[in-house]
């Protein structure tokens, strides 16, 4: 696996821009210039962040692909060349995971609708955590988290996030895979995910060669001190859709036998992304995939 130490502080005004937004795409693989500036300027203009991407663009650091758009606008979604890539790899706040350069604006194209999906739900938590004086910025969300659930399978999280709720002297840690829907996929195979978070919770590794230590416990205790929340976040469709989808997903949570063991331990919630961007992840806008009411991701 490859991720990223939690609680890493937010970009200082005082670290250089330029190396912030390499760093901030080898991160987040692909970003526009709006989601930069909410990430590592948010009180910034819209022409500092312009300036810095076109220099790095001429110093052949960055390039772009420029989004389709009802109203002709020309959106640029940035991502790292392979140049970029080189020069980011040692930065301490990779810690070692790999940037992820694209090669086309071809496979830019292919990759952009998701990951600025994913992009967007992590700008919806971290503009809270502003707000609400808690701590969750640009190197708390990695995104591609793979972790192996046995039988030579793998599951890839679209994101884990870290995510520190500071209130007065109490200090609450949170972690959650975070599993971004656009509705590309059949409601059956999103739902079949949680099959696999339910597989990652019980596997233990095996060591090959060796008998099995009397008290080795599941593999994720090696990454996680408690196991993340999962967290759905759906888009691209009606509303009626994707409470359909939530619907699908509470029923897996009731039908089977090992997202139901899954479920009874760890908190497992459904939100829309519009929701969380126009309301704020800490309002009742997630549903709880074993029952009960709306409430904030914390309270699941």
């Amino acid at each position: 696996m490859t991720s990223l130490a939690p609680s890493t502080p937010a970009p200082s005004p005082a670290e250089p821009l330029r190396h912030q937004v390499l760093a901030a795409l080898a991160q987040h693989r692909i970003a526009t210039t709006s989601q930069l500036r909410r990430m590592l300027r948010p009180d910034g203009t819209r022409q500092l962040l312009s300036r810095v991407l076109t220099k790095l663009r001429s110093d052949g650091f960055v390039d772009c692909t420029v989004l389709p758009d009802a109203n002709r606008t020309r959106t640029k979604a940035w991502y790292l060349t392979q140049e970029g890539a080189r020069l980011t790899r040692d930065l301490p706040v990779l810690r070692g995971r790999p940037p992820y350069p694209i090669t086309s604006d071809t496979a830019a194209s292919l990759k952009t609708p998701h990951t600025l999906a994913v992009v967007r739900a992590h700008l919806a938590f971290a503009a809270d955590a502003r707000r609400l004086g808690h701590e969750h910025g640009p190197w708390d969300w990695t995104p591609e988290v793979s972790h192996s659930i046995g039988e030579g399978e793998r599951i890839v999280a679209d994101a884990v996030m870290y995510y520190t709720v500071a209130e007065s002297e109490h200090r609450r840690k949170l972690r959650a895979f975070v599993e971004v829907d656009r509705t590309t996929m059949s409601s059956e195979r999103l739902a079949v995910k949680l099959i696999e978070y339910a597989r990652l919770f019980q596997y233990e590794a095996q060591p090959v060669g060796r008998r099995r230590p009397a008290a080795a416990g599941p593999a994720w205790l090696r990454w996680y001190p408690v196991f993340p929340r999962v967290l759905f976040v759906l888009t691209g469709a009606s509303r009626t859709r994707l409470d359909h989808r939530t619907s699908d997903l509470q029923a897996m949570v009731a039908q089977h036998p090992l997202v139901a063991a899954l479920a009874r331990e760890v908190r497992l919630g459904a939100a829309v992304l519009e929701d969380i961007e126009q309301h704020g992840p800490a309002q009742t806008v997630w549903v709880p995939l074993a029952g009960g009411r709306p409430r904030p991701w914390t309270d699941l």
